[in-house]
């Protein structure tokens, strides 16, 4: 998708090139949603998270005082 806003028959010609069956009715609020999910990622590309480590660096849970990990929930 372009910068350009998604219009209702190019959301109708994408899903039927995916093979997705769209009524017509549904193209324009299929549009809009494309339009808002590419206005929300293009924001977050814009976030510096330079200084954030990656997820890996993280632990789950917290270590208890023998070092085992805290549970609070059951399986």
């Amino acid at each position: 998708m372009s910068a350009a806003a998604l219009t209702p028959p190019e959301a109708a010609r994408w899903a039927a090139r995916a093979g997705l069956v769209l009524p017509a009715e549904r193209h324009a609020a299929v549009a809009a949603v494309a339009n808002h999910i590419h206005g929300v990622v293009t924001v977050l590309r814009e976030l510096d998270f330079a200084d954030v480590p990656p997820a890996a660096a993280y632990r789950a849970g917290e270590a208890g005082e023998a070092g085992e990990e805290k549970r609070d929930a059951a399986v």
